[in-house]
């Protein structure tokens, strides 16, 4: 048999092995300069700016043990001085829950779940239910254990409905409330500031069924009306009523918000339709899963075949998890060695909001609205409300506060005149993560100059 040929001496592998560690050390240099660069460091890169000066949320540490559960410290939010990048566009149009994503990491594997590939075949969930066939069991027990916990829902003599988000329960409840005859499309109302979203969904469609009316405070029309009631409001956080208020009015109650991070929790909401959501109650925006709380069995049954008509089901997958996150949620409202996640999830909203308030003092160019202190049945306290959303508003002559904040601070928000309100408001998500925030704080805190528009 002939000789293997020798491919690499040992002085190939020493050169070899001299420009591979040459090149790391390059990729390292080149990712913490600051500049641009080809090479895609593999190392944690810290940008700094030494004349900007923001806000770092520190998070509590949690720690785990041994058997896999988690503990955390007693540490709260706590915001330290740190750089930004003065030239990154922020976008705070939307409220992508983002302020939840540490909390969730550093609680290790409590809401991690393995499925195995033969679960969750079938379309239908095996709850026994005659009306909603696709509900988990297990979601079902925990969000009527979180509602009793939180006590901010009547959950007792309600039947639960899910939904892909609380999007389709809306759009589920139209089908479900609107006269089924010759009368012609019913009209559906909200009061003025108004959640964005509802004129659009309700139109999409242009259903036979319904279709948007406007703005619920100069209403006049006779006859069967639905008017959508959202409290805490989106955008601009207030705790709300019925405006219309007549005899023929159906109502729907958006209670996306009615959670204690973002408002006292005054009472315990019992009304004929209620919608919540995994998005903002947790966070968990992706999961795409809500839930509604109906008093009628045929209003449920009608919500309940719309989402069979529309998407034959809810995913099975989605409805486990949440039902192990409300499990988590629901479980560290019990745990006295550490703060619940309510508790952290307040101290992150408290912290943004005296900030921001502070920034806006600072500018003397924007107002924010005026709360009044309440107290809250959950924590025992009285606190003003903290949404996740600031309902802002340009002073000092501007007129279009979207443009000015977009042209002249590169900040992203949505305009007023889409919540059916004036241009000088924007709507400002809360929940973006803390990179967002701290460059939001600088610059609605730097000097304001309306001469440019």
């Amino acid at each position: 048999m002939g000789k293997v040929p020798r491919i690499l001496s040992w002085r190939n592998m020493l050169v070899l092995s001299l420009a591979v560690n040459v090149s790391l050390v390059l990729r390292i240099l080149k990712g913490s300069d600051g500049g641009n660069s080809s090479y895609v460091s593999i190392w944690p890169v810290v940008s700094t700016s030494l004349d900007r000066t923001v806000y770092d949320n520190k998070w509590p540490v949690v720690s785990t043990t041994a058997s896999g559960s988690s503990s955390l410290s007693s540490a709260s939010c706590i915001y330290n001085e740190t750089q930004e990048d003065d030239d990154r566009i922020i976008n705070l149009k939307l409220g992508d829950p983002m302020v939840y994503e540490r909390y969730w990491q550093q609680m290790g594997h409590m809401t991690t779940m393995v499925i195995p590939g033969w679960q969750s075949l079938s379309y239908f969930s095996d709850n026994n239910n005659e009306l909603c066939w696709f509900l988990e069991p297990e979601l079902a027990k925990e969000i009527v254990r979180v509602h009793k916990v939180v006590g901010n829902a009547v959950t007792q003599d309600r039947y639960i409905v899910v939904g892909t988000g609380s999007t389709q329960l809306y759009q589920a409840a139209l089908y479900a409330l609107s006269p089924h005859d010759d009368s012609g499309p019913i009209n559906v109302v909200s009061a003025s500031p108004y959640y964005c979203s509802y004129p659009l969904i309700t139109d999409c469609l242009k259903s036979g069924l319904y279709r948007w009316g406007g703005d619920a405070k100069g209403y006049k029309e006779e006859g069967p009306y639905i008017e959508l009631v959202t409290s805490p409001n989106n955008p601009d956080g207030f705790l709300r009523e019925s405006v219309v208020n007549r005899s023929e009015g159906i109502l729907i109650h958006d209670l996306a918000y009615y959670w204690p991070q973002y408002t006292p929790i005054t009472s315990i909401a019992d009304h004929d339709v209620m919608l919540f959501t995994a998005s903002k109650s947790t966070g968990h925006a992706g999961m795409r899963i809500g839930w509604a709380l109906v008093k009628d069995k045929e209003t449920a049954r009608k919500m309940t075949e719309y989402i069979e008509l529309n998407t034959i089901g809810v995913s099975k997958v989605s409805q486990l998890r949440v039902a192990k996150v409300l499990k988590a949620v629901s479980d560290s409202c019990s745990n006295e060695t550490f703060k619940s996640f309510f508790e952290h999830s307040y101290d992150a909203m408290s912290e943004r909001w005296k900030l921001l308030k502070q920034a806006s003092k600072t500018s003397k160019g924007f107002t924010l609205p005026v709360f009044d202190s309440q107290r809250c049945s959950f924590f025992g306290k009285v606190f003003e409300p903290q949404p996740a959303f600031a309902w802002l508003k340009c002073e000092e002559g501007i007129v279009d506060c979207e443009k000015f904040l977009r042209e002249e601070k590169n900040i992203l928000t949505k305009s007023g005149k889409y919540f059916g309100d004036d241009l000088s408001y924007v709507r400002l998500s809360m929940l973006d993560r803390d990179s967002t925030f701290n460059i939001l704080l600088h610059r609605i805190s730097s000097s304001f100059n309306s001469s440019t528009l």
